[in-house]
């Protein structure tokens, strides 16, 4: 797995323990609500309420530990939680002022303050980590028959146990040094005050499309460099008397985020709909009504986002500076509210009897503000560039490769949720692809054998927002709340029996690209297009090619050239509609509606994107010999199995056939390969 695939899975396992912050969040609004003055010593309801939500609160670093160490488990079984619990205690007992102390004979003033933060959330999110670590690896392990009942899932505690006492010896002299390090991001951050929270807000945003975010909000929200925003707040009146809270300050990394999500992002949903295509704007509207309350409501801002975030992205990284700039208006003008799940109207309500809130009513006319600048923003950016935000696109592009994507299931006794998960997997390629499912709040995680076999085309038709490919075997699609729901439904169809495929998906050349150049003797048949060589180097005929998908036309007509230079050019003026997320391919599409695959070598989406680096974007508009990518050679003829590389036309068979021009060497941007004839 990836350094990336392996963060993703950790932010994945984060969502355990922060699914219980609304639970503290509602308990301790209510409580506030009721007496905002002193926590509950004025009335015994309040205090019970109070008293239940901080009890979630104060022991977040022992829920992470739990959360993670099941998160992360293969088989998220109780007993991994129940190691990552054991690990806690033992690295927190013997890290704690007085274990240290004694084990290193010195008095206990003396001891450093770090270990007196031992119980935190870092320390929670690494214990849960190794315990996962350890139950997958340990889990089935049989012992000798005299010792079998320590067996599996009961000899992980255990080994988590001894595991912790190297890992609290190691702590006991670099967690003061990591400790004062995360205090002094933290102290740097507070000191560049309103500015820091922007800067924040601008990255909280940017990390959204990887699932990093998490791991920046811990920094920021909780108490792992010392700013612990998120419970500050919610102590309330306690956190003003012990001097942990402050009016004004304690509150600022999230109370800007009200305005956008409850007014900003639904400014930009009413922009999207009013550009989309008159005869798309009644589903468009649908779609942009639902993510727009959602976001209003709860402050679940994913539908929405991903609605524009990978097709029009420049819109994304405006949306990610206008958060920033709105969470440092508010943190500077002192305008505080603070949430527990994120930043809606439900949050907004339950925060403002908390005497941490100071002038949070003064968020709605910021938000109405920030309603006109996405608004007038986003429709001026849109139309000025052509966007395509949904409802802008091509007929074309609502094709789902011949799959019905309303076959009814029902019949057989599925719910209407299993019949749309079944076709979720007929989306990602089938249970033969699919390997793994996970979910988090808005979207699908799956682990799949090859993410090119993924058809994008059908998973949007089901109405996700968006599909996410991290790598060959780690895909996201967003799908809104639903997700969890969506994801159970998947594991019980799979369990029904196997579920075929969708279809190949479009353009998806590593996995299915095959043509081969056939002369055309008719000179009576018109030529449409002329294709150049995109890259400098020696013709190899199609049937050649040492890659039986490519040899046997299975995508289309064509030929192949075994590059000499390091530029890949245009061979068409046309748009460049995919750029794999590798850069060893790219599909672009003419005017005339020829379509071309240009696959650089073979096997080389194995590489991950090394030796290759793109000049273009998806979606952009060249001309012929315009460099698309640029390739390092020295690095790819060692690496790669071959790199004769496929130059095809997939929709060939549209076409009355191809007139093959070029022999020998060629010339990127010059040469002609073959004419399209119609």
């Amino acid at each position: 797995m990836s350094i990336l695939g392996y963060l993703q899975k950790v932010g994945r396992a984060l969502m355990v323990p922060v699914a219980t912050l609304p639970a503290a969040a509602i308990l301790m609004g209510v409580g506030y609500w009721i007496d905002p003055d002193s926590w509950g010593a004025g009335n015994a309801l309040a205090a019970l309420l109070i008293k239940s939500g901080s009890a979630i609160i104060d022991h977040m670093s022992v829920l992470f530990a739990i959360g993670v160490a099941y998160g992360m488990s293969k088989d998220k079984d109780g007993a991994a939680a129940l190691t990552g619990f054991v690990g806690f205690l033992v690295v927190t007992t013997l890290c704690s002022p007085a274990a240290v102390a004694m084990i290193q004979k010195m008095p206990i003033e003396q001891v450093p303050a770090a270990f007196g933060k031992i119980e935190n959330q870092f320390v929670g999110i690494m214990v849960g980590i190794l315990s996962a670590e350890m139950y997958n690896r340990f889990s089935h392990v049989e012992l000798p028959k005299a010792l079998s009942f320590f067996s599996g899932r009961r000899l992980v505690p255990i080994l988590v146990s001894f595991l912790m006492i190297l890992v609290a010896f190691i702590l006991m002299y670099v967690w003061p040094i990591i400790f004062g390090g995360l205090v002094s991001f933290g102290e740097h951050i507070q000191k560049l005050g309103s500015v820091g929270a922007g800067v924040y807000a601008f990255f909280n945003r940017l990390l959204i499309p990887v699932g990093l975010h998490h791991a920046l909000n811990s920094v920021f929200w909780f108490d792992v460099a010392g700013i612990n925003d998120i419970p500050k707040f919610l102590g309330g009146a306690q956190s003003i008397a012990n001097g942990t809270g402050i009016p004004g300050i304690t509150g600022r990394y999230q109370a800007g985020f009200f305005p956008i999500m409850m007014f900003g992002l639904p400014g930009a949903a009413l922009a999207i709909y009013q550009c989309a295509r008159p005869e798309n704007r009644a589903k468009v509207g649908g779609i942009m009504l639902a993510a727009a309350f959602a976001a209003f409501f709860t402050g679940i801002t994913e539908p929405l986002e991903f609605s524009f975030m990978f097709v029009a992205p420049v819109l994304y990284v405006i949306h990610a500076v206008l958060t920033g700039i709105s969470v440092f208006i508010a943190a500077n003008m002192q305008w505080i509210a603070g949430f527990g799940f994120s930043a809606g109207l439900v949050d907004m309500v339950l925060s403002s009897r908390n005497p941490l809130a100071v002038h949070w009513w003064m968020l709605i006319p910021q938000g109405l503000v920030f309603f006109v600048i996405y608004y007038v923003v986003f429709r001026f950016t849109i139309q000025k560039f052509n966007l395509l935000t949904p409802g802008r696109e091509l007929s074309a592009g609502d094709e789902t490769d011949g799959y019905d994507v309303n076959v009814d299931h029902s019949g057989n006794g599925e719910s209407q949720t299993e019949s749309l998960a079944r076709r979720y997997v007929g989306a990602v390629g089938g249970s033969d692809n699919l390997t793994g499912i996970d979910a988090c709040i808005t979207r699908l995680r799956l682990n799949v054998k090859d993410s090119a076999q993924v058809n994008e085309s059908v998973a949007k038709r089901l109405g996700a927002s968006g599909v996410i490919r991290l790598n060959k075997q780690s895909v996201q699609i967003i799908v809104g709340t639903q997700a969890e729901s969506i994801a159970t439904a998947m594991k019980t169809v799979l369990a029904k029996g196997p579920v075929a495929a969708a279809a190949a998906p479009a353009a998806a050349p590593a996995a299915a690209s095959v043509v081969q150049p056939q002369a055309v003797m008719n000179s009576e048949k018109k030529v449409i297009a002329t294709l150049l060589a995109p890259v400098t180097g020696e013709i190899v005929a199609l049937e050649q090619v040492p890659d039986e998908a490519f040899a046997s036309k299975a995508v289309g007509d064509g030929l192949a050239i075994k590059p000499t230079d390091k530029t890949v050019v245009a061979p068409i003026a046309g748009t460049v509609v995919k750029i794999f997320n590798t850069n060893h391919a790219f599909c672009l599409e003419a005017e005339n509606g020829v379509e071309i695959v240009v696959h650089m070598g073979l096997d080389t989406v194995a590489l991950e994107g090394k030796g290759f680096t793109r000049l273009v974007e998806e979606g952009a508009t060249v001309t012929a010999g315009q460099p698309i990518l640029e390739m390092d050679l020295a690095f790819l003829n060692t690496h790669a199995r071959s790199m004769i590389s496929p130059v095809v036309v997939s929709n060939s068979d549209d076409f009355a056939g191809l007139n093959l021009l070029a022999k020998g060497n060629v010339v990127a941007g010059v040469t002609p390969l073959y004419e399209v004839k119609n």
